[in-house]
Formats: structure tokens, sequence, C-alpha cells
């Protein structure tokens, strides 16, 4: 039977890609690209360009490839963008995992995995925060997971279909082997953006918000090598093969790391001293997320391996100098 990735020329999603084709899975692509890109995904994996939310093109990729499982990766996930344009966010997040979840069902798909986000939580009153811990979501990108997570529950109630929702906290670094990484132009992601300052691809970056009620005034987030992200996924698959339940989980190494603190690691590494400006908050942004990550490793079985922000710079910075080399 084959895998079903949605957004598998995207960061997350061609870094599972390779990890399922070295495995040995069958598996096929649906992406639209257009944050994702064709050369990211794994050799041997077919890619079909299109929407999730096309129902039609769905089932026939389901029936044609006998797809059996579908993980979920295709999104809109800029917090800001989403503050600005909630609508596109409910569409594309909501609306379009709405359609993919009904086609998945009633094309015989007996496993879902769906990424969903740490951005579910809000601002919790706990850290760190744990799955049953309260879903206030500040952003529109967060209201459009939790949605997506509400239905993707309530249809597996009602249909039998099982599934692992992922709850990630920050995804940073790049696949070690460097076959793929964070490639997108103008990402947000604090250790890309980062990156990209310590190699000169931008003049300065710029910390949004110094007053947070944090040690530094800088707001704390977990951050979790993608690889190690992607084992949760291949972990996730495995469990509901051999007949797990649905299950929420978080996905983090449970210890966090301001934005000066993630910024001087960089320094650090790259041996280059960046210019830095400070700025005023941005809209969405929770002061402190951390993940309670010990349901993922005792029902998974997960053991992370890159838990390490030096690891995950070096990795990140790895990567940047190669893409840097690449005709985008």
């Amino acid at each position: 039977m084959t895998i079903l990735v949605t957004g598998g020329g995207g960061y997350i999603g061609s870094h599972m890609v390779h990890a399922l084709v070295d495995a040995g899975e069958r598996v096929v692509v649906l992406d639209n690209l257009s944050t994702g890109f064709d050369w990211a995904v794994a050799e041997g994996a077919p890619l079909v360009i299109g929407e999730t939310g096309d129902q039609p093109l769905v089932a026939a990729l389901i029936a044609e490839h006998e797809v059996d499982a579908v993980i979920h990766f295709a999104a809109s996930i800029v917090v800001p963008d989403s503050v600005r344009d909630p609508l596109g966010y409910y569409r594309n997040n909501t609306v379009n995992s709405r359609a993919l979840i009904e086609t998945a069902i009633k094309g015989g798909v007996r496993a879902f995995i769906f990424s969903s986000t740490a951005a579910v939580y809000g601002n919790p009153e706990h850290v760190p925060v744990r799955e049953d811990d309260p879903t206030v979501p500040m952003s529109p990108y967060g209201s459009s997971k939790l949605m997506s997570e509400i239905m993707l529950r309530d249809a597996g109630i009602a249909h039998g279909l099982r599934h692992v929702i992922l709850r990630y906290f920050n995804v940073a670094g790049a696949d070690p082997l460097g076959r793929t990484g964070q490639s997108t132009k103008g990402a947000t992601h604090l250790i890309k953006v980062a990156v990209e300052t310590a190699l000169g691809l931008r003049p300065k970056m710029d910390v949004f918000g110094t007053d947070y009620p944090t040690p530094d005034g800088t707001c704390i987030r977990d951050y979790i090598h993608v690889s190690d992200l992607v084992r949760a996924h291949s972990d996730a698959l495995a469990y509901l093969r051999g007949g797990g339940v649905s299950v929420t989980l978080n996905c983090g190494y449970g210890r966090g790391f301001s934005v000066l603190e993630v910024i001087d690691t960089v320094k650090r590494v790259s041996g280059v001293d960046f210019k830095v400006e400070l700025g005023p908050r941005r809209l969405g942004d929770p002061a402190q997320i951390v993940a309670a990550s010990d349901r993922a490793r005792a029902t998974l079985h997960w053991e992370p391996h890159f838990d390490d922000l030096d690891t995950i710079v070096t990795h990140a910075l790895a990567w940047e100098r190669k893409l840097s080399t690449r005709n985008r």
C-alpha cells in the first residue's frame, strides 16, 4: 500500500518523503508548490501538482496508488500573515483539510497523521504545556489548525478513521545528509532568518518584542530538529499500523530558548557577529511555549536524536550554504 504525503515538496514534508523512501515505503506526493519545490521531493516518489481541496484529484490518487495512509503537511503557516489574511488561512488550512479528510474516508484510507501546531494553545498558563491544557489560539493560524483537529477527531469517531495529531513546536535544522532543508524565500522561522543573516543574505535581523515576561524579555520557544519531528511521524505511522487508537501528541524537547539565546548561538556557531535590531511585538505571538512531550515518547516510543541547539544551528547553516549555490 502507499502513503500520500501532502505538502511533500515543502520543508518538513520533503524530509518526511526522504525518510519514507529510505525506509522502502511506497509514497506519492501532492503539493501545489506554492512554497515547496519539485527538486526537494525524493527520487522515486511521484509528485502530483495540485490542491488538497481538489476532491476528484485526491480521490483518483487514492484509488490509483492504493493509498492506505495520509500524512497531511500542506498548510499556510505564518502567524502574522494569518492575522492579515484570516480567510485565506481558513480556506487553505481548514476548508481544504475538511475536503481531504472526507475524500480519505470515502477512499478507504485507514490511517491519517495530521500536522498541527503548538499555536493551538495560545499563551499557555502552564509551561511546559500538556496536550490536555486549554486550547485558546491567539491567531487565525492557530484557530485554523484547531478547527482541523476537531474535524478530524469527529470524523474519526463517526467513520473509524484512526489518526495521530502531532502538535509541532518550533521546527528547525535540516537533513544531516544535506538533501533538503528550509528553502522558502522570505521564510520567517527564527533560526532560518538568523542563519541567512549570518551568511550575508539579509542585511540585518529583527527581534519582535523585548518586553515579554521572560528572563531577557524576548519570546521563549521549544526548538525541535526537523529530522526528529519526521521520526515522530514514522513512529506514529507504525503505531497506527499496529492498531493504535487515535491520539493527540506534542512534538518538542521540553525545554526552551529565548530569541536572544538563539541569536547568540547562531553568532557563535557561525563565527559572525551580524546586525540585530530590536522592535515592538507582533500580533499573535505568545510569550513562552514549551512542550511536555512525555506522552509522545511513551505512546510512540519516540526517541529524539538531535536534541541540541548547536547541532540544529550547524545543520541549518550547512543547508543554507548549500542552498545559496543552487539556482532557485
